[in-house]
């Protein structure tokens, strides 16, 4: 694989989805291809060797090795029955009064707001953490422990930051609402505290085709969704032992799949070389979180409780505990939509039969980070385009008719290597998944048609 350069942003500074290193795409795919799904990657011994210290730098339940009682029996409570967890988001029992925080975690949290406030970031995080917000919000903490800092320690270490704000655990999108709320509304452009994020619905899966059945411009096509599981919080309160048993329940249901979905999971811990070679060559392998998940202490215990499936085709892909509990990806060459997204749903549901996912009511389904909200949907192409790659504005209105995003090769920031382009729908809150793909379908569709017609 490519090595990133020195200060590379491979969160994007969005944070919604990690950059992939596509070299394979963009050397006239004589090797096997990346299928979008290419990432470094680090040894497990070297990952152990790297992993950074941040325990004593969080506040809450990230400065938390072990939790007490009280926070144990919220977590086998939590979205269980009645799904508690998007009660928790709603408001639960924690929210009902503030409790103070210890004075290091307050003096670490004051610090970094001046720090903040002093810079010249553009992150979301500056513009809508303002003093009176914060002087509101800095007393509080979840049942789970968690505080402001859990939420916006990334953005004060990392003011290049394009958001800056995680959520340690669901609770906290409610607890800390009036700073989560503006930063949801201008993300997910005008998905206000008041609109609810329907409910979900794929819609007809054989509505989309193949985009481009030429095969002249689609080098392939990606959707993913990311997925949390009911009664866990997320990264940082989660400890080792919640990490293996997830593990444990992610690969016994993940080894149940059959048919096209049918394959093998393979934990991180322990990998074999021979086999952690193959997965490199695959570029399946996810590494350790870059320096905004590293900062927002998402990356504990690692490679503890993380793992990857692919099934024996290797167009289906599930990283687990990577960022998400669950990231659920359907990939292949070319420009087949509708079968890359009628194996999504279809793995999808079938997980779900097995492990409950956390949803909420207004938010939809709830993940670490506030960008991948909603659906969490992102339907993606590599396209090549190089007549329009040279009228980029006329690319860009076309991209933004449609509500999608544009992408140099190599994820964000990144250049169009031979006029390839990263295209995928924008937004993932206030609307179905059915939709969200659609946007990215009829926009792919259309432009594909103005680079015939150039």
């Amino acid at each position: 694989l490519p090595k990133l350069s020195e200060g590379t942003n491979i969160r994007h500074t969005t944070h919604a989805t990690r950059s992939n290193i596509q070299s394979q795409r963009t050397s006239g795919l004589q090797q096997r291809p990346s299928l979008h799904t290419t990432t470094t990657h680090t040894t497990t011994q070297q990952q152990q060797q790297q992993q950074p210290q941040l325990h004593s730098k969080m506040g809450g339940c990230a400065s938390k090795d072990k939790k007490d009682s009280k926070v144990v029996e919220n977590e086998t409570a939590a979205g269980t029955g009645g799904g508690t967890d998007a009660e928790a988001a709603n408001g639960g029992e924690g929210n009902k009064s503030d409790t103070m925080v210890d004075a290091a975690v307050m003096e670490k949290m004051e610090a970094g707001f001046a720090k903040l406030a002093a810079s010249d970031s553009k992150s979301l995080l500056k513009k809508y953490l303002t003093k009176e917000v914060f002087d509101a919000l800095k007393n509080k903490k979840t049942s789970f422990g968690s505080t402001l800092l859990d939420c916006v320690q990334s953005g004060f270490e990392n003011p290049d930051s394009g958001v800056g704000i995680y959520a340690p655990d669901a609770e906290a999108y409610s607890l800390f609402a009036d700073l989560f709320d503006p930063i949801i509304e201008d993300y997910h452009k005008g998905f206000k505290k008041t609109d609810k994020h329907p409910a979900s619905d794929f819609g007809d899966v054989n509505a989309f085709g193949n985009v481009d059945p030429t095969g002249e411009f689609v080098v392939s096509t990606r959707v993913r969704c990311g997925r949390s599981m009911e009664g866990y919080p997320f990264n940082p309160c989660l400890t080792e032992a919640q990490y293996k048993e997830m593990e444990g329940k992610v690969s016994t249901t993940l080894s149940g799949l059959e048919g096209e979905l049918k394959g093998k999971f393979y934990p991180l811990t322990g990998m074999d070389k021979a086999v952690q070679q193959q997965l490199i060559d695959d570029h399946f392998l996810f590494k350790e979180g870059d320096r905004f998940l590293q900062a927002a202490n998402a990356c504990r215990y690692w490679p503890s409780g993380r793992g990857i499936y692919h099934n024996d085709n290797k167009t289906f892909l599930v990283w687990c505990n990577e960022e998400d509990h669950l990231r659920i990806i359907s990939m292949q060459m070319g420009g087949d939509l509708g079968q890359v997204y009628r194996r999504l749903v279809t793995a999808v549901n079938d997980i779900e039969k097995r492990i409950p996912f956390s949803h909420h009511d207004r938010l939809g389904f709830l993940t670490f980070c506030p960008t991948n909200l909603g659906t969490t949907i992102r339907a993606s192409v590599h396209i090549k385009v190089p007549k329009l790659a040279k009228d980029y504005a006329k690319l860009e209105a076309t991209a933004d008719k449609y509500n999608l995003q544009v992408r140099g090769t190599r994820g964000e920031h990144s250049e169009a290597e031979g006029g390839i382009y990263d295209i995928s729908n924008k937004r993932r809150m206030g609307l179905t998944e059915f939709q969200a793909v659609k946007e990215m379908y009829d926009g792919i569709s259309e432009i594909i048609k103005i680079e015939k017609s150039l």
